[in-house]
């Protein structure tokens, strides 16, 4: 189906460009351009459940969990 667009002349030349880099039509790269939009819009965004222990234990005795550097030291210690 063929149809007119009104697109920015810095982008178009752009657009250009970078469809006779990856040696494609600027057609392909519009339609793909519009296929990643309309995909996006599709998938809701759910947050990621990271995995939480509940057994016994813990940190060490007066290691700073909040601190990367005391990690990294206390694991360097136990190697």
């Amino acid at each position: 189906m063929k149809t007119t667009l009104d697109l920015n002349d810095a982008l178009l030349t752009e657009a250009k460009a970078l469809a006779a880099r990856q040696r494609t039509t600027l057609t392909r790269l519009i339609e793909e351009g519009l296929q990643l939009r309309l995909r996006a819009g599709r998938t809701p965004k759910r947050a990621v459940r990271l995995p939480v222990y509940h057994g016994k234990g813990g940190l060490a005795p007066g290691l700073d969990g909040l601190s990367n550097k005391a990690l990294f030291e206390a694991a360097d210690r136990d190697s």
